[in-house]
């Protein structure tokens, strides 16, 4: 029997399952996603879709094993399954094997993460349960971030503050590992000491990096933090927030905050950045000028912490589609040297900047699951 050497990447959030398949070399044999879990859910790999049952997560994926083995990926064919984990604290700074060590340890930073690490606990325990004989691994979304400064990372908070989790952890770190590996490859060119990495999606945040490490970024102690995003309100004062605790309560205020605010709640709904160009209502306008003025404004924040800036690189959704949303912010940074392309721009090509631009522009295009497997398999060696 041929020795097993696929890997399985799972990225487990409250209602979907979304996973993707690599061989030995790396290459994506295929993706999907289990969705709807809680009620009538959907298995989709590629553009075919069958409608199942998902109450839960463990018969989220017990469906996609199922559907991976009739596929020819059956459990004896998996090397490893490697986890998206959104939260490490400050213990979990590098992938690893999850024993019951690390996984007493993702469960400690729950309080840190109520949003994500509860369903990739659920994910680790359903793969416990349904292929006990497959290793299992994790990679941290906030490890990335670990190399950033400590008066980067810390709030102004007294000790007793701090001793709760209370500081700046960072997210997105796997899409910005990703960039970081991919950008040569892309560009031709060792990696730049000081780039300006925007991941702009639903969720976006920006990353100073240098000498390939993080040392700034805009998300903090949580991913609501920083930019204008999709459903989240970015940076908000703090009284702003007890104040809509006082008037609203907590649970409606975390709703508010994290779910009907940012775009949606600038635009009367829109959070799709598409959409919002579509309507072009004065409500989808102001929306669209304040997720830019807010990318140009923590942009520059970023590039006094590296002292400067050689280039700027897009990925996610918005970054790597939105021309128009590109052109904007990078407009922002004109003063600096960096002088857009309008016909490479309109076409997403890689490089967004005339060859004689200082500081240059790149589309990256997110590579976050190819990472994961990326990590894994680096660890499967280490063992070897």
């Amino acid at each position: 029997m041929t020795a097993p050497s696929d890997i399985l990447v799972l990225n487990t959030g409250s209602s979907s399952v979304k996973f993707a398949v690599f061989d030995a070399q790396l290459q994506e044999r295929l993706s999907g996603v289990a969705d709807g879990i809680g009620g009538a859910g959907q298995l989709r790999i590629g553009a075919e879709g069958e409608a199942v049952a998902l109450p839960d997560h463990r018969h989220a994926l017990s469906a996609v094993l199922t559907r991976l083995a009739h596929d020819g990926i059956g459990p004896e064919a998996l090397r490893v399954v490697a986890h998206r984990v959104v939260h490490g604290g400050t213990q979990l700074t590098a992938p690893t094997r999850i024993t019951p060590e690390v996984r007493a340890q993702i469960a400690a930073c729950v309080p840190l993460a109520p949003l994500h690490n509860p369903h990739a606990l659920s994910a680790i325990d359903a793969l416990d349960h349904l292929a006990p004989e497959v290793p299992q691994y994790a990679s941290f979304d906030t490890a990335f971030h670990a190399t950033a400064p400590e008066v980067a990372q810390r709030y102004a908070l007294p000790p007793e503050a701090e001793a709760l989790g209370l500081r700046r952890y960072g997210f997105h770190g796997l899409s910005y590992a990703a960039l970081c590996r991919r950008l040569p490859e892309i560009s031709g060119t060792p990696l730049p000491t000081r780039l300006l990495a925007f991941h702009l999606g639903n969720g976006a945040s920006i990353c100073a990096i240098e000498h390939g490490q993080s040392v700034a970024t805009t998300m903090g102690y949580s991913p609501l933090e920083g930019l204008t995003m999709g459903t989240r309100v970015g940076t908000l004062d703090a009284n702003a927030t007890l104040r809509l605790v006082e008037e609203i309560g907590l649970t409606q205020t975390k709703t508010l905050l994290n779910s009907k605010s940012g775009l949606a709640g600038l635009s009367g709904g829109l959070s799709d950045m598409r959409a919002l160009e579509e309507a072009d209502t004065p409500e989808a306008r102001f929306a669209i000028a304040h997720f830019c003025y807010w990318a140009i404004r923590h942009g520059h924040s970023l590039i006094g912490a590296m002292g400067g800036c050689d280039a700027i690189a897009f990925t996610g959704g918005i970054g790597e589609n939105a021309s128009a949303i590109r052109a904007r912010i990078l407009d922002g940074f004109s003063w600096l040297g960096c002088v857009p392309d309008p016909h490479r721009n309109a076409e997403n090509a890689a490089c967004l900047t005339f060859a004689d631009s200082q500081p240059s522009a790149w589309i990256v295009p997110a590579e976050e699951e190819r990472q994961i497997a990326m990590h894994a398999r680096a660890l499967i060696a280490d063992t070897q």
